[in-house]
């Protein structure tokens, strides 16, 4: 019987998409069936930084290439000026406002991204666009997360939703405060991970899910569920890939910084190597 298999990459800013990509390649140098399996999942899910690497993977690259990109000195990645603590000034004063349901969370931390004073929505597309190899949606099931501002309801976009690929992952990175929320026909829409860094539940038409997570396994969460309890609550089997002691260093103090980036992606390189035998026994292929 074939198991319909997910890859479900998590948010993390730049240093995110660094280490996501350097993980795959790890497991790749030790376990290539391991990343072969991950690579050609019926199902790639994307949130945030992970909706930019799953492009990636879409865009027909080799992963030695997609992690050639990473390394690279020259980037035309922004920094945007401000740090974590700013996005977490926005969500705290939207979770202050007492019963709030998460769409009403979300909204009020929707508002506050329209206000920021941020970059111009083409500056920001135009990063995005380079960050791409290919601007055309694959012939797979690529499964992409963003929030409406308005609503504050959860949206998922694919090759059949009638937009580009450079304003859905454009939508799913911007972080509001960091970026500026994107305009997609009159919506506007902000970081999917806006309420879970992972959207594990985009992928339950599927029976199997790893989960790549740039973040540690006790990161809070101020939405409730937190990628741990996600992960735990998934009606088939999966297992999460959360970044260790190492990788966190390489992030540094702000995962959006730009600078983060190189060090990010070998710590990421270094973590799926230790990863690759957990990562293969899972998915039942042969280590080699």
């Amino acid at each position: 019987m074939t198991i319909k298999r997910a890859l479900v990459l998590g948010g993390g800013g730049v240093a995110g998409i660094g280490w996501e990509t350097g993980i795959l390649q790890g497991i790749a140098d030790e376990s290539p069936a391991a990343a072969r399996a991950l690579l050609d999942s019926e199902v790639l899910v994307g949130t945030s930084a992970g909706s930019a690497v799953v492009a990636q993977i879409g865009s027909g690259l080799s992963l030695e290439q997609l992690f050639g990109r990473q390394v690279r000195e020259a980037s035309s990645e922004r920094d945007p000026g401000v740090g974590v603590d700013a996005v977490t000034d926005l969500f705290l004063a939207a979770l202050s406002q007492p019963d709030n349901t998460v769409p009403q969370m979300r909204q009020g931390i929707g508002a506050a991204a329209l206000a920021a004073g941020t970059v111009a929505e083409p500056v920001r597309r135009d990063v995005i666009a380079q960050r791409l190899p290919a601007h055309s949606w694959p012939h797979r099931a690529l499964r992409v997360t963003a929030v409406d501002v308005a609503t504050g309801e959860l949206v998922v976009f694919d090759r059949d939703s009638g937009i580009d690929l450079v304003d859905a992952v454009a939508a799913s990175c911007a972080v509001p405060g960091a970026w500026p929320p994107v305009t997609i026909g009159d919506r506007r829409y902000m970081d999917g991970g806006i309420g879970s860094t992972i959207n594990l539940a985009v992928a339950d038409d599927c029976e199997m899910s790893v989960v790549l997570v740039p973040a540690g396994v006790a990161a809070p969460s101020p939405f409730g569920l937190g990628p741990v309890a996600e992960i735990a609550a998934f009606g088939g089997a999966a297992l999460g890939v959360f970044a260790d002691v190492g990788s966190l260093a390489a992030f540094g103090p702000n995962p959006l910084d730009p600078r983060c980036r190189v060090a990010s992606a070998k710590a990421g390189r270094a973590q799926g190597r230790r990863e690759a035998a957990g990562v293969a026994a899972f998915l039942g292929v042969t280590p080699t």
